[in-house]
């Protein structure tokens, strides 16, 4: 028995429309591969899903700006407007001042400068010094700022050291009134009002002169 007739339509369910378009994507790459290696011919294929994904493929051997333009010579069409033909205008004028500008940064370095002439060597030569003169220029406010700030900061320690030097003196003088009090209340209460000792007193001894 055959496979009965698929209805061309949309499919609704999202599962399953998916899982078509992955299987009939790749089926679809796979035959513009085959039909490049059968037949030389050149393919180029572009597929953009719903979601905005896009898969391409392109002939080995090919380009899809050198398909483009030869379908253009072949069907004297024009895939692009005037709008697009003038962004393909400025994209390749970007292209060639990036490569200007290349250029002048190895001249800059040195390198490749054996073609150039006298004014050109001169104008580098220049372009240099004034690049120097600035980031010496640049060199010395750095160096100024960093001197500032060295300043500043030696300032703040000298100042926080004779703070923390004036707490510990004044704690230390407060430990040395705290001590004094506690030595003259103690004397205070070691302190008896009685004699420390006790006179002797001795008899009185009679006067034998007298009595003689």
């Amino acid at each position: 028995m055959g496979r009965g007739k698929i209805e061309i339509k949309r499919i609704e369910n999202t599962s399953n429309r998916q899982v078509t378009y992955s299987k009939r994507r790749n089926g679809i790459i796979k035959k513009a591969k085959e039909i490049t290696v059968l037949c030389d011919a050149h393919v180029s294929l572009i597929i953009i899903a719903s979601n905005g994904k896009m898969h391409e493929y392109c002939s080995p051997s090919s380009k899809l700006i050198d398909i483009l333009e030869m379908y253009h010579r072949k069907s004297s069409k024009r895939l692009w407007d005037a709008k697009h033909e003038n962004l393909s205008n400025e994209v390749d004028r970007i292209k060639k001042e990036n490569d200007s500008m290349q250029i002048k940064l190895r001249h800059l370095k040195g390198e490749d400068i054996t073609s150039l002439n006298h004014k050109e060597v001169m104008a580098i030569e220049e372009t240099l010094e004034n690049g120097c003169a600035s980031v010496r220029n640049r060199r010395a406010s750095l160096i100024i700022i960093f001197i500032n700030f060295f300043v500043q900061l030696m300032i703040y320690i000298t100042r926080h050291q004779l703070e923390m030097a004036k707490q510990q003196e004044m704690a230390m003088e407060g430990n040395v009134m705290r001590e004094m009090d506690f030595g003259y209340h103690q004397s205070a209460r070691d302190y008896n009002p009685q004699m420390p000792f006790a006179f002797r007193v001795q008899p009185i001894q009679p006067n034998l002169q007298e009595r003689m």
